[in-house]
């Protein structure tokens, strides 16, 4: 979306309600032919995974008592996670993305949908290829209904007839756009075990950037965000959730796309100005540490030798 709708990213191209619709569907193809051919090639020999990591928010409705506001939330999440996850393991795009993108495509006058179709072929090709599901979450967002003018330029965005809000009392150290919202990852993972069957899941990305360099490394929010998020996580784990396996996001301070080296998400904070690029371990090593090494929460009882 960043690289076709908005240009944002490379390859930087402005292709406004149409570009990230191809990339994707090129994408979820180009990933089901890997499946396959590592399926009838290596599989036997080499007893490997191929799966997908697909990044998502979760979006929570402002009001759950309001069908609008929870169809919104639906929505949501289903023009992020859903674009990718319902066609590998469900044959197709979600419905309501194909209801949206094509009523929106109609009155704009287009003959076919901005939104591309699958062949009843491609969908038997595609569906079930993914032995895991990678997910990346950082952070949710409160949805509500906002109906966007027929005149407007079509977009990837507005496709979806919602507003995103957060709520001042988040916490929110670093990147303008994550917030600390533990509970969403929980509701998350349970909307993926209910939606696509239970599949195994590896946490492939989650953690928290800084605005601030931190010269006295005190990331005390990156602890209190890594505690919130592990924990709703287990907690998705007793809820019967498949989490195998979980990486923090990241090792090491680094380039953040078009952020450069302004975010950083590192436990080791890097110093990028000298040419040696010494690294340093900030407060949350140690926490994590301990995490690992007890595979969940220490016991506070417990007196460290």
């Amino acid at each position: 979306e960043k690289g076709y709708e908005t240009g944002e990213h490379a390859p930087g191209l402005k292709l406004g309600g149409c570009g990230a619709y191809k990339a994707a569907h090129h994408i979820i193809k180009t990933h089901a032919k890997v499946w396959h051919s590592y399926n009838n090639t290596w599989r036997s020999e080499q007893q490997g995974m191929v799966g997908i990591s697909l990044t998502s928010g979760w979006g929570e409705p402002v009001d759950p008592h309001s069908q609008r506001d929870r169809d919104a939330a639906e929505r949501y999440i289903q023009f992020h996670l859903g674009w990718f996850a319902n066609p590998i393991y469900r044959g197709d795009y979600p419905e309501i993305m194909k209801n949206y993108v094509g009523r929106k495509s109609s009155q704009q006058g287009l003959g076919t949908s901005r939104l591309p179709t699958f062949s009843v072929q491609e969908k038997i090709y595609i569906k079930g290829t993914s032995d895991f599901l990678g997910i990346g979450h950082f952070t949710t967002r409160y949805v509500l209904q906002k109906s966007f003018p027929f005149l407007q330029v079509s977009s990837y965005h507005t496709d979806s007839d919602l507003a995103e809000l957060v709520d001042p009392k988040w916490p929110a150290p670093g990147s303008k756009w994550l917030y600390s919202v533990p509970w969403g990852f929980r509701r998350m993972l349970n909307f993926i075990k209910t939606q696509y069957g239970n599949p195994l899941i590896y946490v492939t990305e989650n953690g928290v950037s800084e605005r601030v360099q931190c010269t006295q490394l005190c990331d005390e929010w990156r602890i209190e965000y890594l505690k919130g998020y592990v924990n709703e996580i287990l907690k998705a784990v007793n809820d019967g959730v498949n989490v195998r396996g979980y990486t923090a996001w990241s090792l090491l301070d680094k380039f953040e796309w078009n952020k450069g080296f302004s975010e950083r998400f590192g436990f080791y904070h890097i110093d990028f100005k000298n040419k040696n690029k010494p690294r340093y371990p900030k407060a949350s090593v140690d926490y994590y540490k301990r995490i690992i090494s007890a595979n969940g929460f220490p016991n506070p009882r417990e007196v460290m030798a």
